[in-house]
């Protein structure tokens, strides 16, 4: 009897995924390796009415997954590995991928965990006295000197870099430093977006490059789109301007005279005159 009502337990629950996987247009799978569970729950209280997030066991996701039969949702079973939770979103991956990054927090590296970033260790005192800590400091390949009684790193180093694991000894090392080399957080798998799946790397987006791209591009259709007369919304008071301008111009040089041009024309004539003048006492014989 126990057993039926875990079978039943669990065809309610296959049946109910079923339903919010038919539901929902972004589905977000992350690990949950070396996620605290205070995390979690910070994660589901600034992202609630936005996301939710469920931890659910893979092998009921599968089920799920080969109930529905839709091939692209299929193509989830392959980022089924290890403990996951899975949001249930409307959001954009992208938005989402950027709003877990900013949930990540830094912390101290312990062995095996890998670098969140390259870590390179500058020139600095250490506060350190001279001991067992130059060994320590030498056996990750930081080279040292001894100075007012501290122990000092003397040339910036890379230790290891990003994605690499750490090792007990460097961990050790840099916990010494106060150097927090690991990020604990969600790390996105895959997102299934409208029959499409797009993979943990492909969600990482530099903002700020992208945003000095994006700028760079505006500018240079902007000088393109002037310097070929092209008319839109943004150009058309520039063009018109510019239009303006070159009218004044040619009125001017070519002596037709208008309410907006026959100040300069008048002015342009009494240059001239004076110059000729000019030239013509400089080159008349005296008496």
């Amino acid at each position: 009897m126990p057993s039926q009502q875990v079978l039943q337990q669990k065809t309610s629950e296959v049946e109910e995924i079923v339903d919010v996987l038919k539901d929902c247009k972004s589905i977000g799978i992350a690990s949950l390796q070396k996620v605290r569970a205070s995390q979690l729950q910070e994660l589901k209280k600034s992202m609630k009415g936005q996301v939710t997030f469920r931890v659910l066991k893979n092998t009921l996701v599968k089920l799920a997954l080969d109930e529905i039969k839709k091939a692209e949702l299929v193509q989830l079973e392959e980022y089924l590995e290890g403990p996951n939770v899975f949001m249930f979103t409307e959001l954009n991956p992208f938005k989402l991928a950027l709003l877990l990054e900013k949930g990540k927090v830094k912390t101290f590296a312990k062995s095996g965990d890998l670098a969140a970033t390259d870590i390179v260790i500058p020139v600095s005192n250490t506060g350190q006295p001279p001991g067992p800590v130059i060994s320590q400091l030498n056996a990750v390949g930081l080279p040292t000197r001894i100075e007012n009684g501290s122990v000092w790193v003397s040339k910036d180093t890379l230790v290891v870099r990003r994605g690499e694991p750490i090792n007990e000894r460097l961990a050790s090392v840099l916990s010494k430093l106060g150097i927090k080399s690991v990020e604990l957080g969600i790390s996105i798998r895959a997102v299934y977006d409208n029959g499409l799946i797009i993979t943990g790397n492909q969600l990482i987006v530099d903002v700020a490059a992208t945003r000095k791209s994006v700028e760079t591009h505006n500018q240079e259709a902007f000088a393109l789109a002037l310097e070929v007369s092209y008319a839109c919304k943004d150009t058309i008071e520039p063009l018109l301007q510019r239009a303006h301008q070159k009218a004044i111009a040619l009125s001017v040089s070519a002596a037709i005279p208008t309410k907006e041009t026959i100040g300069d024309i008048i002015r342009k004539a009494n240059a001239e005159m004076t110059s000729l003048n000019s030239a013509v006492e400089k080159t008349a014989p005296k008496a």
